[in-house]
């Protein structure tokens, strides 16, 4: 089945006041959604209407109409399909659209709830299996109230003029398109408020010191001038093939738009935040609120895609970080350092010689990092993706508040590549011996190669290549780091001791996370275990605090996929011994996508049985 978009509502600024910008944008998304879900009812229309469609076909329709519905509720995910329908449209963020959400989820539960496994083929049942499961996920979230959880110091509008990065802004109606979803900033704002004030009257609210970074990160914003916005960076520079007129106008209605609508609107979200909700808000851990201990448990088994316990998570982490103190020992004697782990942590911490004095050379070693990887996959992969990667610093505005990096996919119909962003904000706390598990982990053979894999299996349908369960993607960026190793990194020992930092990091969460959420730690005590433990610089460890404060559960998802990758390859080349092939493993393991973890290990024994009966004489 095919879907037929509706045509694109076109409108110039030259026409259009912003308010006639808001009603032509909530226009289109009422015809684009009323189209859709027309499309909903018709395609399972046909596909229960006839006899002769067999459950394979008919679980196909309900994929492919589950597609089209998230194109619908998702308009900014369209671009990467090349459909430009989507960009004057932020997602709905309203309590009603999450409850429809929450709704129509359950009518696709019921749907594939339907279908007998046992009629369909192998992959077929794996596809039915990992779409009811991301449904269910959705189903659970929303009734244990993590919608109303709405933003914090790393997500949430404050942040959505970074959009910005991701747009082409080639053309005039590029930047109309950017106009009019300006126009409806404010509505959007307005959206999140009312999550927000929903959950503290349901009491599911974010932790204070998270949310108490939040009006600053809004008064950021607020430029006294409208040119020096964020929102703005559009019409700093404008194409050169748009006329003068154009030009004058565009700029002129951006900063009619940030002016009168934008900034007010700020304005007013920043001042909720400060008078009722940051009162309202919680202790660090969502152990503090309602059932707050078993909505992590469930949490915790969400992003591991595991049955392991919080309790059985902790005590995971506390063996590996004991392991890990063992491998970084011997790195400290070879070096020859007097002295203990955590005095060793401080000199890494503190020495001059270990960190870049500029913003620029830290972003060209990260480049020089980068150009190293890729001769040395061929020994490890057989197959690559074809889509490139490049090298981006994190915008100025995010910088302070955000990780040391991060990774965004290339687009789907291959018009962007992928990106790996790196933060130079204070270069002095951004270590040089880090920087290559750094990139392992967020480019090659890490994020980069797995994701963009994905996206080229042309067997699976699109919600397998371009989601996926972060105890796959995460685990696979953690297991990439060792593989460092096998491509000629770490060739100097504090170089391998960056390669055990960031291990001993991903251990170390399992114990934070867990002692916050589920045993009741305090934030100090969370951070005292980080320094004690890893020599990330002090205020990396305070802004992974406080990530993990404002995101239960996802930093589990790591380690948990790492150990599970290491122990199906240990389970290979023990079974395999002289005819294991790193190659054939890793083309195996990476060639169904970001699966579930006992999905993953379903797959790699019926590989390894296979391998086994083959070398059988």
């Amino acid at each position: 089945m095919i879907a037929i978009l509706p045509r694109r509502l076109f409108a110039t600024a030259e026409n259009c006041n912003a308010l006639s910008l808001t009603r032509i944008a909530n226009n289109y998304r009422s015809r684009y959604v009323h189209c859709i879900g027309l499309l909903l009812l018709v395609c399972w229309g046909q596909a229960i209407a006839s006899s002769e469609n067999s459950d394979e076909t008919i679980l196909n329709q309900i994929i492919e109409t589950h597609w089209q519905w998230t194109l619908a509720q998702y308009p900014e995910m369209r671009l990467d399909y090349g459909d430009r329908s989507g960009n004057r449209l932020w997602t709905d963020m309203s309590p009603e659209a999450f409850t429809a959400r929450y709704r129509q989820a359950g009518q696709f539960v019921q749907q594939l709830e339907q279908i007998e496994p046992a009629t369909l083929s192998s992959l077929s049942r794996v596809n039915r299996s990992m779409l009811l499961r991301l449904l269910r996920d959705k189903q659970t979230e929303y009734e244990d109230g993590m919608h109303l959880i709405a933003l914090d110091m790393r997500s949430g509008p404050q942040h959505r003029h970074s959009m910005i990065e991701r747009l082409p802004m080639a053309t005039l109606q590029d930047h109309e398109d950017w106009l009019v979803r300006l126009s409806t900033m404010p509505e959007q704002l307005m959206q999140y408020r009312q999550l927000l004030e929903q959950g503290i009257a349901e009491n599911r609210v974010q932790a204070q010191i998270v949310m108490s970074r939040v009006p600053g990160q809004i008064e950021n914003l607020l430029a006294d001038t409208a040119t020096d916005s964020p929102f703005y960076k559009a019409f700093q520079n404008l194409p050169p093939e748009l006329s003068s007129a154009d030009k004058a106008r565009l700029q002129q209605k951006a900063e009619q738009i940030i002016s009168e609508q934008i900034n007010p609107a700020l304005s007013s979200l920043r001042q909720f935040l400060q008078a009722d909700y940051l009162p309202a808000a919680r202790p660090p851990g969502i152990g503090a609120l309602p059932g707050g201990k078993q909505l992590y448990a469930r949490l915790a088994a969400h992003y591991t895609t595991t049955d392991l316990t919080p309790d059985e998570i902790h005590e995971i982490g506390l063996r590996e970080v004991e392991r890990i103190r063992k491998e970084m020992q011997s790195v400290i004697a070879e070096v020859g350092f007097e002295g203990d782990l955590r005095a060793f942590n401080e000199f890494l911490r503190t020495d001059p010689q270990f960190y870049y004095d500029r913003a620029e050379a830290l972003l060209e070693g990260y480049q020089a990092v980068s150009k190293r990887l890729d001769p040395a996959l061929v020994k490890l992969f057989g197959k690559l993706p074809r889509a490139p990667y490049g090298v981006r610093p994190i915008p100025e505005e995010e910088a302070p508040d955000t990780t040391t990096a991060y990774y965004m996919p290339p687009a789907a119909d291959g018009s962007r590549p992928g990106w790996y962003y790196v933060n130079l904000y204070r270069p002095s706390v951004r270590p040089k011996f880090e920087m290559e598990v750094l990139s392992v982990h967020e480019s090659v053979p890490g994020h980069h190669l797995q994701i963009a894999l994905a996206q080229e299996m042309t067997n699976l349908p699109e919600f397998r290549r371009n989601s996926g369960f972060t105890a796959f993607i995460e685990g696979w960026g953690l297991y990439s780091e060792r593989l460092g190793y096998e491509m000629g990194l770490y060739t100097d020992p504090y170089s391998r001791y960056g390669q055990l930092v960031y291990d001993m990091w991903r251990a170390v969460r399992l114990v934070v996370d867990t002692g916050m959420h589920y045993f009741g730690w305090s934030r100090q005590r969370a951070i005292d275990y980080f320094l004690d433990n890893a020599a990330k610089t002090e205020a990396d460890i305070i802004n992974e605090i406080d990530r993990y404060i404002g995101w239960p559960g996802q930093a589990l998802a790591y380690k948990i996929g790492q150990l599970k990758m290491l122990e199906l390859r240990q389970e290979a080349e023990i079974a395999l011994g002289g005819d294991f092939d790193i190659r054939a493993f890793h083309d195996v393991l990476l060639g169904a996508g970001a699966t579930p973890l006992d999905v993953l290990e379903a797959r790699m024994d019926q590989w390894l049985e296979q391998q086994l009966s083959e070398a059988q004489p």
